[in-house]
């Protein structure tokens, strides 16, 4: 069976703003200090959870430059770098690359709405222009399109550096398609954390990770003791992280684990419009609720 690159928790970072709305890079440093000493596989600058959308491209060179910097060679730098536009996703792409990223993930095109023929020839544009690994974000909820199961093996068909998916189509019929589909060497990532044992339940490696900002070696042992085989052990620790789980989608990603991380002085409570602070504050207490009882329970990372 051929050897599979991406197993386990990839954290899907946050992006720290000083109160005056700039990069904070020394924030950054002792996330991913933190993040590497927690045990997590792999890091993921630039995606959903670090507000990409709302980064400069001379911000989003920066900050995947500076992971790639702070990681030193002991963790897999996974770097955000998909758009709607190829060209722009090709641009980020092989600037990723040269600053020495280990692989790009790319987001399904958004607002466009492109046909699998559109979306087969912009993943494939994008994975020709680099020699580094190409992971795929399926996310239909925030791009408004699905990669199908056969459009997706033909692109890893086609492209020998598409080596994965970050599945987050919500959908369990799908994602176990997809690994009954794909060629052994070829990962398959949740991306929810509620979904993530049955993911590896199925057959699936593991899990691009919101809820690992905050409580990264919490994660890293559920996962690691279910792809291992001990579901039992995993599925306990599922049972504490539940509540967080659905904590963090209290309202619009990043809002609620950037909140977390806020509370325990990882990075300022800062965002970039249009998200912004909670709108209820009720969805705070719900939050933080959650969060004392995985404290009492020596789940979260403190600065």
């Amino acid at each position: 069976m051929a050897e599979k690159l991406f197993r386990g928790v990839y954290t899907a970072m946050v992006t720290p703003f000083t109160k005056k709305d700039n990069l904070d890079e020394e924030a950054l440093r002792q996330i991913i200090e933190a993040q590497i000493h927690s045990g997590v596989d792999g890091l993921v600058p630039c995606g959903t959870t670090g507000e990409s959308p709302t980064l400069s491209h001379d911000e989003h060179d920066r900050t995947i430059a500076l992971t790639v910097e702070f990681a030193d060679g002991r963790v897999p730098v996974m770097a955000g770098t998909g758009s709607n536009a190829t060209t722009e996703a090709v641009r980020l792409s092989r600037h990723a690359q040269e600053v020495g990223a280990n692989a790009v993930l790319l987001v399904n095109p958004y607002y466009n709405k492109p046909t699998q023929k559109g979306l087969f020839l912009h993943f494939k544009a994008i994975a020709d222009s680099v020699d580094i690994p190409c992971i795929l974000y399926n996310i239909k909820g925030r791009t408004g399109v699905n990669i199908e199961t056969d459009t997706l093996i033909a692109l890893s068909e086609a492209c020998p550096n598409i080596l994965g998916v970050k599945e987050a189509s919500g959908s369990i019929e799908q994602i176990k398609s997809v690994i009954a589909k794909a060629h052994p060497g070829f990962s398959v990532l949740s991306g929810d954390d509620n979904l993530s044992l049955d993911l590896i339940q199925a057959g699936g490696d593991g899990v691009v990770s919101v809820a690992s900002n905050i409580c990264p070696g919490y994660i890293s042992t559920m996962v690691h003791l279910a792809l291992a085989g001990d579901m039992a052990a995993a599925r306990n620790m599922e049972k504490d992280l539940a509540g967080f789980f659905k904590a963090c989608f209290l309202e619009t990603n990043p809002i609620p684990i950037k909140t977390a991380m806020a509370r325990y002085h990882w990075c300022e409570e800062s965002f970039r419009l249009p998200m912004c602070t909670f709108e209820h504050e009720e969805n705070r207490r719900i939050l933080y609720a959650e969060l004392d009882k995985l404290d009492s329970l020596g789940a979260i990372r403190r600065r």
